[in-house]
């Protein structure tokens, strides 16, 4: 029987990777003459990407802004962003520890983010996360992107894994909606980066700490057989 597979989202969900999000955009920012964004400002485009980001950025500053100038500004984001990656970005707290049961239970493991796949493959290098998955899968591993379906679905099979007996974890109504396209059950995290509460997504259960995954997955698993 095809082992159980666990896929979670990368940014907001198995590590807070938004200080060194912000740090760059900000110098990018800086360059072009505009203030600072904070936190609070990001919000949900946190998870969103680095052109969601510097598109904000400008709209924050009522200035306008060309796709010319957005592709530029991108491409000086990415390299500045890979030299700071871990910087200050961390896994939550519970999460290795949570990754650890589920590995120990039998459970294999993938990412599945639409961060681009060689950044989350370097931040997961840099945090010694990597040989722990299965797969890691980036906004660029296939044609399509979260929420479409064969992203998660993609992930799935190159983790060797079988829809049927997989539970997504993420932070966003991206994450949600991805899983609920692919049938697959779905945890939502409370700590992540969204601009509405996990739960008005209406994922499958909601944890406020990854304490609390194992419990979830456990009652997601026992609804599918009963």
């Amino acid at each position: 029987m095809t082992a159980p597979l666990l896929v979670l989202d990368l940014d907001g969900t198995l590590v807070d990777t938004a200080a060194d999000l912000i740090a760059t955009l900000n110098i990018v920012l800086a360059g072009e003459g505009l203030r600072p964004m904070t936190r609070d400002d990001a919000g949900a485009l946190l998870g969103a990407g680095a052109r969601a980001m510097i598109e904000r950025g400008f709209r924050l500053a009522d200035t306008p802004l060309d796709t010319t100038t957005l592709d530029r500004l991108f491409a000086a984001y990415i390299p500045l962003y890979e030299a700071r990656i871990a910087a200050e970005s961390r896994p939550f707290p519970g999460a290795v520890e949570a990754l650890d049961r589920f590995a120990a239970a039998g459970w294999r493991l993938a990412v599945c983010t639409n961060k681009l796949e060689r950044l989350s493959r370097r931040l997961l290098d840099e945090l010694g996360l990597t040989p722990r998955f299965a797969a890691i899968c980036g906004g660029d591993t296939f044609a399509v992107r979260k929420p479409d379906a064969g992203h998660l679905l993609g992930t799935v099979e190159r983790a060797g894994g079988d829809p049927a007996r997989t539970v997504m974890v993420g932070d966003s109504a991206t994450d949600v909606n991805a899983a609920k396209n692919a049938g697959v059950p779905v945890v939502g995290v409370t700590f992540g980066y969204t601009d509405a509460p996990v739960a008005s997504f209406a994922p499958d259960r909601v944890i406020d700490h990854f304490d609390e995954l194992w419990t979830a997955v456990a009652a997601i698993e026992a609804s599918r057989q009963g």
